[in-house]
């Protein structure tokens, strides 16, 4: 029995899992404190100790799943997007392996999402997996050959950071034109925001105003999806994947973003890359970053 932990900006979740699916309910701890008061790590080594009296079993390890930059060599937050106090530069591995006595793993969140969704969800049996989760930002996870793809450092799949539009929207990491400044789902509602007189908006109030036929928001996820369509389609042309997995709250929306997604990639992608190309909603939801943090810490400790 392996304990999976999945840190957020706002909570840790955890539970135990074999690697393939949950063995115990979802656990949630907050990370965020009077706007980081503590560190974040404090805050998941405290959530931890409490998760650990309430559910007194032996468990051999605990593999992460941890937003940001993370060095999978030595388990440490490297960067950041900087909307997480008191984060960057923490030895995730070292404290948790001091504090709990246990072998530990540490992946970065979107690619443990990726893993997730290979091993036990929509992208079973998968040779070539691209993961695009939207949300805050865009998370993107590669999983090639069942194995998660990091290049050097572990730290391969920042596509949320790759330019869409040269001399764009300045970003959080300190360039312009970054790909979630557009296809984000908070992208979407503040360009909601700007061309509309609603000011109480988010994605789930944007979709069911697109249902009720408001031809404003139409228009506005036609433009969203054009934008998640062309980054996506680049990231075909590199990596030809045989499934694009879609994450993220909005990844619900079959009607309105998965279907008309499928048509953008495959119109942009060149026909080769295009073809038998499966684009699909991620099944797992809040479980696949612990399934995906799991089965990395089975993986590398074989």
């Amino acid at each position: 029995m392996i304990l999976g932990l999945d840190i957020g900006g706002t909570s840790c979740k955890m539970a135990f899992s074999d690697g393939h699916k949950l063995l115990s309910d979802i656990a949630e701890k907050p990370t965020n404190v009077n706007n980081y008061q503590f560190p974040v790590i404090d805050m998941v080594v405290q959530g931890v100790k409490t998760y650990l009296r309430e559910n007194p079993v032996d468990f051999a390890g605990i593999g992460v799943s941890a937003t940001g930059q993370i060095d999978t060599q030595t388990g440490v937050v490297i960067g950041t997007g900087k909307n997480v106090g008191k984060y960057e530069g923490t030895p995730i591995k070292q404290i948790l392996e001091k504090e709990f006595n246990k072998p530990v793993t540490v992946l970065n969140d979107a690619n443990a999402a990726a893993l997730g969704e290979t091993v036990a969800g929509s992208a079973v049996n998968k040779k070539a997996v691209l993961m695009l989760t939207l949300g805050t930002g865009v998370g993107c996870g590669i999983v090639i050959d069942g194995k998660v793809y990091g290049g050097a450092r572990g730290i391969a799949g920042e596509a949320g950071h790759m330019t869409l539009y040269k001399g764009g929207l300045p970003c959080g990491c300190g360039r312009c034109g970054c790909f979630e400044l557009y296809a984000s789902t908070t992208a979407l509602v503040r360009q909601a925001k700007e061309k509309t007189q609603y000011t109480e908006l988010n994605g789930r109030i944007i979709f069911e105003k697109a249902k009720q036929g408001d031809l404003n928001m139409l228009s506005l996820l036609d433009t969203w999806i054009d934008d998640i369509a062309y980054g996506a389609s680049s990231l075909v042309h590199i990596l030809n994947p045989d499934v694009i997995v879609i994450g993220g709250g909005v990844s619900a929306q079959q009607e309105l973003l998965i279907e008309p997604l499928i048509k953008k990639i495959k119109a942009y992608a060149m026909p080769c890359f295009s073809e038998n190309l499966y684009v699909t909603p991620a099944k797992l939801g809040n479980s696949a970053g612990l399934i995906g943090a799991v089965a990395y810490w089975i993986e590398r400790k074989a």
